[in-house]
């Protein structure tokens, strides 16, 4: 197995700096969150605020600890879910074969014939700001890809040798599906999870910018560029601080990505 290389070190840690800077908001925030002091709007950063205030005077630096909260709840809940429901469908789909297979793949064909940004944006207006709506639709959209993956693995590894030995040996359906295909067909799965959760985030930050994804009170990092677009003219920190924390977020989960495709991936090759 080859070793971590430098980018990916430096993808864990930053997911793992925003992760412990999700869970211990309430530690780490030097103010509440969704206080404001409409006297200091816009003070540049100091030792008070050390990124600065918002429109509303609202603290930018404690505003981003619980904004990576909701976009990392937001992006691994749902690739867990999409995950989940790809691997049992698309391995099922796959292995058995049939109607079963055809209309599986079928539902996937519709759903991957609707532009995904669209149909996110459509169900986003549907349904009420949330987090859990945010979750059910990206899993809803997601599990589509994971699908399509897994059953293209699971008819590569059905025919496996061990596959057939314990198959000829009265072994049931679950049982072969559980301790001999899955555990063979997750490294694919987990690369392409770990490049969901950027996406999600790039996602869900979208939908908040344009009012139709977490409450407007809720702080969080698309709320946040939300806030600076109907204040451009401002000062340029009050975008640049959550547009890094984006940025740097989805940066992480690739370069992880990438480093899971160079250990785990062996038709992988660098060119």
């Amino acid at each position: 197995m080859k070793k971590l290389s430098f980018l990916t070190k430096a993808g864990i840690f930053l997911i793992s700096l925003f992760f412990l800077a999700g869970l211990f908001a309430p530690i780490l925030a030097t103010h509440n969150p969704k206080a404001t002091q409409i006297s200091k709007r816009f003070d540049t950063p100091s030792t008070t605020h050390f990124l600065g205030q918002d429109k509303l005077g609202g603290d930018i630096y404690s505003k981003i600890l619980y904004g990576a909260r909701i976009s990392l709840t937001v992006s691994i809940f749902s690739t867990l879910i999409a995950l989940w429901i790809g691997l049992i469908l698309g391995s099922t789909a796959g292995y058995f074969g049939g109607w079963w297979e055809e209309l599986i793949m079928r539902i996937v064909d519709i759903l991957l014939a609707f532009p995904g940004l669209l149909l996110i944006f459509a169900l986003a207006a549907f349904l009420p700001p949330s987090i859990f709506n945010l979750i059910f639709i990206f899993s809803i959209v997601g599990w589509t890809g994971f699908a399509r993956v897994s059953r293209a693995q699971v008819l590569v590894t059905k025919q496996k040798e061990y596959v057939l030995a314990a198959r000829s040996l009265g072994a049931r359906h679950i049982t072969i599906l559980c301790k001999h295909i899955w555990p063979n067909i997750l490294a694919p799965l987990l690369i392409q999870a770990s490049f969901a959760m950027g996406g999600i985030i790039i996602g869900e930050s979208s939908l908040s910018f344009l009012g139709v994804g977490v409450p407007p009170d809720v702080p969080s990092w698309g709320n946040m560029l939300n806030m600076a677009k109907q204040s451009m003219f401002q000062p340029s920190f009050v975008a640049v601080f959550p547009g890094l924390a984006i940025m740097l977020s989805v940066m992480g989960f690739n370069f992880i990505g990438d480093g899971l495709r160079d250990m785990l991936d062996p038709t992988f090759r660098e060119m």
